[in-house]
């Protein structure tokens, strides 16, 4: 097992599935039950999912929203995710604890370093909700902080790309992928992975940075036990 204690990023969109919007049980059961199987090696996890499949906050600009009324919306629409995930975990036997980044009453507990940290070493899988409680701040943000915080070995970036290529591997048929790449090469070569204030708050704590398909079933558990799935930044 190479990693002890992990933050893994996962997407909201990724949660819709292909109806690319609200909650997609099929990709919602996959999710859990591979956490379950690494929180069972004695992982322990704390996750930060958006809540892009609900709404997004910098899109409901487009429609007129204020942006920091929007930006609240997308902070309650990754709560209804965090719900989602923690409801699934109890339903397959796994504990799970959702925290919230402000005050949401009986929904979730409020997030404190101290609780969550706690909850982790009793082999609770928990839910880090409400991104970092602040507008104008984006949930890779949020993973970044939470994995910063709780003193993560790693922040593991679940997408449906297997790792970082030169280009987009959905657009771009000759693109290749990085098998490792340091943070100042991403920079350098402008490759989106996450938004710039999440990535460089991982630069300068170095708090190294694992992209790899969660969509994949199985996958996870090889990034645990140090299999070459996805990309490695640091």
């Amino acid at each position: 097992m190479k990693y002890k204690r992990i933050l893994l990023k996962l997407s909201g969109q990724s949660l819709a599935g292909e109806k690319g919007t609200g909650i997609d049980t099929g990709v919602l059961n996959s999710y859990v039950k591979q956490i379950k199987e690494v929180a069972q090696q004695g992982v322990e996890i704390g996750i930060v999912i958006g809540g892009g499949n609900i709404f997004r906050g910098l899109s409901g600009t487009e429609l007129g929203f204020d942006r920091v009324k929007g930006d609240y919306m997308g902070m309650l629409a990754t709560i209804i995710n965090g719900l989602a995930l923690t409801s699934a975990f109890e339903a397959i036997g796994q504990p799970a604890k959702l925290f919230t980044a402000f005050d949401t009453g009986p929904a979730g507990e409020r997030y404190s370093k101290p609780k969550v940290t706690e909850a982790l070493k009793q082999g609770y899988v928990t839910l880090l909700t409400g991104g970092t409680g602040n507008p104008y701040f984006s949930t890779d943000s949020g993973a970044a902080l939470r994995a910063l915080e709780i003193e993560a070995d790693i922040l593991l970036k679940g997408t449906r790309v297997d790792g970082v290529y030169t280009a987009d591997p959905e657009k771009d048929p000759t693109a290749t992928k990085f098998k490792e790449i340091s943070f100042d090469e991403v920079i350098e070569k402008n490759l989106k992975i996450m938004d710039l204030t999440a990535f460089t708050m991982c630069r300068q704590n170095n708090m190294p940075v694992y992209v790899f398909d969660m969509d994949t079933e199985g996958n996870l558990k090889k990034v645990i036990n140090g299999e070459d799935t996805g990309t490695l930044i640091k």
